[in-house]
């Protein structure tokens, strides 16, 4: 039983390498202007050395449609666009597969071109992993970017902790200046009192001053 245990570990630990999950990896959502290029990000993670076999596949999905058509294809060393797609002009290739980057280019943007594009990545024997999708939204003016805005909160945030510091520090030498001012007052007060109470004590007589006359 041991032996039959022991055999059945070392078979699992040499199948279990050669299937491992490979990530895949887009960006969120794309914006561009109408008429313009946009680049769309694909690469992936995989624990096993970048395979001479390694294939990129994108597909796309029109806003407003279930239905998602191929529009692209890297397999066996070369790139295929799909020359019935909406795309088959305007799709270039810009990855490179040995970097484990299957980047594509959209060029010549239409409001048409609004949908969410899959990228899909083999690396044998990496082979299970899950698709990844961008969305791309075309506008005819590009909206404040997230990251103008978080820019402009940080802008402000620093601009209140300085305010901040300087209120603090004016209010220290407020209380300070106060501190002093009434210490001085004080002192002053007690040095009038000690004079106007030395004035005012009697003149003593020498003592058998009455033998003198």
């Amino acid at each position: 039983m041991l032996a039959f245990l022991a055999l059945a570990s070392i078979a699992l630990v040499g199948i279990a390498p050669q299937c491992q999950a490979i990530v895949i990896y887009t960006g969120w959502e794309r914006h561009a202007l109408v008429g313009s290029d946009v680049r769309l990000s694909c690469s992936f993670f995989s624990w096993r050395w970048t395979s001479e076999d390694v294939t990129f596949s994108w597909s796309y999905r029109p806003d407003g449609s279930r239905d998602s058509i191929s529009i692209f294809h890297f397999t066996g060393g070369a790139p295929y666009v799909d020359n019935k797609g909406p795309f088959r002009d305007r799709l270039e290739f810009v990855g490179n597969p040995s970097r484990r980057d299957g980047s594509i280019l959209i060029k010549n943007l239409d409001f048409n071109d609004n949908g969410t594009f899959t990228c899909d990545a083999k690396n044998p024997p990496d082979i299970v992993g899950r698709p990844s999708s961008v969305r791309l939204l075309v506008f005819e003016n590009l909206p404040v970017q997230a990251g103008v805005i978080t820019g402009a909160i940080i802008g402000a945030v620093l601009g209140l902790l300085v305010l901040i510091v300087v209120i603090y520090y004016l209010m220290r030498f407020l209380v300070a200046r106060r501190v002093f001012n009434l210490s001085v007052s004080k002192h002053g007060k007690k040095g009038k009192g000690k004079e106007g109470s030395q004035q005012r004590q009697p003149r003593r007589t020498p003592p058998f001053s009455f033998l003198s006359s």
